[in-house]
């Protein structure tokens, strides 16, 4: 009698959802977001500002944006909770939609063997030259920062990681006790679920200040830009 190992079924299982996966519509005239995502994977830093953005396509009268993934393939991403994710897209092999905004959410190795990819610190670079906004969240910022594209401009991570971080790269500009910094074309912040804070400051700054509290509204988040901690470079 034939039957399958775990790791057949398994492979089984992953193929067809790949073969049967239908790629996002990217309705035309919107801002293009993509999200970095890949193995550990933490849920909040990808779904906070996901359904921040997300949200956008429900506000009239404004650009709104198309929210998809991107990973180095189109097999399930696993996050670190252990939610399966199915990415939109392989930037490895897929021609990919112009991105306009990356979203880089933190992942479990970040701090190590993530910053060995080459090939996807090399992904982060080339969206680099033509994105209006490269972001991340929490521990995201060691990608960017691995990537070189932190050098001229002020960042923060995870508070707890501010350290590590500084003596990773000595030659960045590092703000402490900060929910977030906007710097150029740069936002990074602390992550959590302070990510969802970024995310509303991105829109506000897109968008003004009543859609941006209106997107909080649809979440039940006091939004108050006033009164957040943050960096905003002149």
């Amino acid at each position: 009698m034939f039957s399958l190992s775990c790791t057949e079924i398994k492979k089984e299982v992953e193929n067809t959802a790949i073969e049967n996966s239908i790629r996002p519509h990217l309705e035309p005239n919107r801002y293009n977001v993509a999200f970095l995502i890949m193995k550990g994977t933490y849920n909040t830093e990808f779904t906070a500002p996901y359904d921040i953005f997300q949200h956008t396509q429900y506000r009239k009268n404004i650009k709104a944006m198309n929210t998809f993934t991107v990973a180095n393939t189109l097999a399930p991403i696993t996050t670190f909770e252990g939610v399966r994710i199915l990415p939109d897209f392989d930037y490895t092999k897929d021609s990919l939609p112009q991105i306009d905004i990356l979203v880089v959410p933190s992942a479990e190795h970040h701090l190590d063997t993530d910053l060995k990819d080459n090939i996807m610190l090399d992904f982060v670079k080339k969206i680099d030259h033509k994105a209006l906004f490269m972001t991340s969240h929490c521990d995201g910022a060691f990608v960017l920062a691995k990537a070189g594209l932190l050098n001229d401009v002020a960042s923060t991570t995870f508070p707890s990681d501010i350290e590590a971080y500084k003596k990773m790269f000595p030659q960045l500009d590092v703000k402490d006790s900060v929910l977030f910094v906007h710097d150029g074309k740069y936002i990074t912040s602390a992550g959590g679920a302070k990510s969802f804070e970024a995310a509303l400051y991105l829109c506000e700054y897109l968008y003004g200040k009543e859609i941006a509290q209106s997107l909080a509204g649809g979440l039940v988040i006091d939004w108050k830009l006033e009164d957040l901690p943050r960096f905003i470079a002149q």
